[in-house]
């Protein structure tokens, strides 16, 4: 049987998504950047962005993106628009890189459990981050197009706009994750 204290089954699997994360020679922390530039939209790749994501120091992130730039999965570049800007961009040995993410076991134990536990786990997962980056005061970073700023077929179809930015935006920026996202 399971504890059936929910923060020691948080910590548990935490441990064993930890231990799956040291794969391929990256840390967690290392890993948790690369996944978190796979699912930004272009607004989101950006150093202050992934520090706010990972919760985690300046530094730690400013490390964490040196090794990765070594190590030729991350491209950093000045955003045309604003030169003090730092735009972040996964390589194509980023992505070849995350095709050996050792998250898979987890995705297949998740997999195995029914369609309505996934979904009351999904629920419930997200109400507790929610409530706990709101202690900290940090941010959701939500899905684009279910943000309240997210202007559907604003330019034609399948060309959306952001209201806050006041950008154009393409169907990958409405798919992805936004530091600037607010719920609608």
């Amino acid at each position: 049987m399971t504890d059936p204290n929910p923060m020691a089954m948080i910590d548990r699997l935490a441990r064993i998504a930890a231990h799956d994360a040291h794969t391929a020679g990256l840390k967690p922390v290392q890993w948790e950047a690369l996944r978190f530039l796979a699912r930004a939209n272009r607004f989101s790749r950006t150093p202050g962005a992934l520090t706010a994501y990972l919760g985690a120091t300046k530094g730690t992130v400013s490390q964490t993106l040196m090794t990765l730039e070594r190590a030729g999965y991350v491209e950093k570049s000045a955003d045309d628009a604003d030169r003090r800007t730092v735009r972040l961009e996964l390589t194509d040995a980023g992505k070849d890189m995350l095709a050996r993410d050792g998250t898979e076991r987890m995705q297949s134990a998740l997999k195995s459990i029914g369609e309505a536990d996934r979904e009351a786990l999904a629920a419930g997962a997200a109400a507790l981050l929610k409530a706990r980056i709101e202690i900290d005061g940090g941010r959701a970073f939500g899905i684009c197009r279910e943000c309240r700023h997210f202007e559907r077929d604003a330019q034609g179809p399948r060309q959306h706009f952001c209201r806050l930015l006041k950008e154009p935006l393409n169907e990958g920026d409405a798919a992805n994750i936004c530091v600037e996202q607010e719920a609608a």
